[in-house]
């Protein structure tokens, strides 16, 4: 009876080794370099042309461009030039520049289409970073694809997960850009 056991035992045992050698675990990589920035968008409402920073340039037919249109903005289309900081403090020294554009891209939630380049230019980063993906803007944390960049980034790619982190009705918001490069050149 007890070799019956043993001879279960040692079955079972190859079957866990077997199974175990059939399902590697997934490789987990490890970012080559990280950094947290944060950057700053005032859209242009027709009544701060001195602080704005970014502009509805396309709307659908009829609509304003100092107001987002209704039914989740769809079909407008905005550019901005952010400041880029360190921290979430509008008034922060910047460590360079955001600039590009989101489209809203659909009718039913709020989401739009991201495609922008962060301009780096301190003593700590010289260079841009290239990003383009949807952002479906409801969800607490989403994330953007790295395509690419130039400088101390030189054709560096991976993923930034974005945040909204602060915002003021339709004129002001903040986005906590936490970027994970996976190639590094």
């Amino acid at each position: 009876m007890e070799a019956r056991y043993s001879i279960v035992f040692c079955f079972l045992m190859l079957l866990a080794l077997s199974s175990a050698s059939a399902f590697p675990n997934k490789k987990q990589y490890k970012p080559c370099k990280h950094l947290v920035l944060y950057f700053h968008d005032i859209i242009y409402n027709g009544k701060n042309a001195g602080n704005a920073t970014s502009a509805i340039v396309a709307a659908p037919d009829g609509a304003n461009l100092t107001v987002l249109a209704g039914q989740f903005h769809f079909g407008n289309v905005v550019v901005f030039n952010d400041r880029i900081t360190l921290d979430n403090n509008l008034h922060s020294k910047p460590v360079g520049r955001a600039q590009g554009l989101y489209i809203y891209d659909t009718k039913n939630t709020f989401t739009s289409w991201l495609g922008f380049t962060f301009v780096l230019n301190s003593t700590d980063h010289q260079g841009t970073i290239n990003f383009s993906g949807a952002d479906p803007i409801l969800v607490k944390s989403r994330d953007i694809s790295i395509v690419g960049g130039t400088g101390d980034f030189f054709m560096h790619r991976g993923i930034a997960t974005i945040m909204t982190d602060a915002f003021e009705g339709e004129v002001y918001f903040r986005l906590r850009v936490d970027i994970k490069f996976y190639e590094c050149w």
